[in-house]
């Protein structure tokens, strides 16, 4: 009873807010009730936390099999979201520049349903750092990594109750088709033999960016020519991704374009020159080459 009460008035809260919720989604599963989205972020939260401790004495985990079945389902799942939404969209007859809730009848509906899925990717998604913290990437878990993971999951339970179709279409649209790119590349990655092709890592952080500043110049189309797209979520969303955009720029310049300091530049000069102890010398020598020198 307590529980019951403590999220009737969360829920209260939240509708005073921002008002009542589309009817159209009602009953969809985790969408009636904030409390499990919040409960699932913070058990994700705590996961990562109590991973850390409990992986700090204890060597990493391969995981191998689990991270191909896992690559393959989400991006396959992305594929899936990917062709749907754009049917569902040229179903409806979707104006690229600014599309309303309520225009496109039956396929707003399939949009509607095909978001949801996008909702719940944002779950699933979380073992992605599950996995970092069992294989013990600590390096990966940055905070823009955690802080995209949690956000998305709880403003996509927004967007499914209040915004679940229209505009909302165009960056899960981008995004399913980046994770097709992106779970690929880390399938791939995971087999030892591939890793050699696996040279467009840096292409795709590009190509975050690009969405990223896409979906903000899509937002913003809405505002400044409206259909009566609700103009808060418009700001909103532009606000966030533009967090976003700040946060991969500052993560693309430090990981593809910081110099190198000049201890990794001695460190490479001598690894040059000395390989296992020895100097590169006692490698000509014992291969007969300066014997060779020497009679020639």
């Amino acid at each position: 009873e307590t529980l019951r009460a403590f999220d009737r008035e969360v829920n209260a809260f939240v509708d005073y807010m921002f008002g009542p919720r589309d009817a159209r989604v009602r009953g969809w599963f985790l969408l009636d009730s904030y409390l499990p989205t919040f409960f699932l972020t913070g058990a994700y939260l705590l996961c990562i936390w109590l991973g850390n401790k409990f992986m700090k004495n204890r060597p990493p985990f391969s995981l191998r099999p689990h991270l191909i079945v896992y690559n393959l389902g989400i991006t396959l799942l992305s594929f899936y979201m990917l062709i749907e939404l754009i049917l569902a969209t040229w179903e409806g007859g979707y104006n690229l520049q600014c599309q309303n809730l309520h225009s496109a009848g039956e396929a707003d509906i399939r949009v509607a349903k095909v978001l949801w899925w996008y909702y719940f990717s944002k779950v699933i998604e979380f073992m992605d750092t599950i996995f970092f913290v069992l294989r013990k990437k600590s390096s990966q878990i940055t905070f823009l990594h955690v802080y995209h993971h949690a956000t998305m999951f709880n403003i996509w339970w927004c967007v499914l109750n209040w915004i679940p179709c229209g505009q909302s279409f165009f960056g899960p649209t981008l995004n399913s088709f980046i994770h097709v790119l992106m779970y690929s590349y880390y399938g791939l990655s995971v087999i030892p033999s591939m890793r050699k092709y696996l040279w467009w890592k840096k292409y795709l952080t590009q190509a975050q960016l690009i969405q990223f500043l896409l979906t903000i110049v899509h937002t913003l189309s809405a505002a400044v020519k409206p259909c009566g797209f609700p103009f808060g979520c418009l700001m909103f969303q532009s606000s966030y991704m533009a967090t976003l955009v700040i946060l991969f720029i500052n993560f693309y310049i430090k990981t593809y374009r910081k110099a190198p300091s000049r201890t990794a530049v001695k460190e490479t000069a001598a690894t040059t020159e000395i390989k296992n102890g020895f100097h590169k010398d006692y490698f000509a020598a014992a291969n007969g080459l300066q014997n060779n020198k020497k009679a020639q």
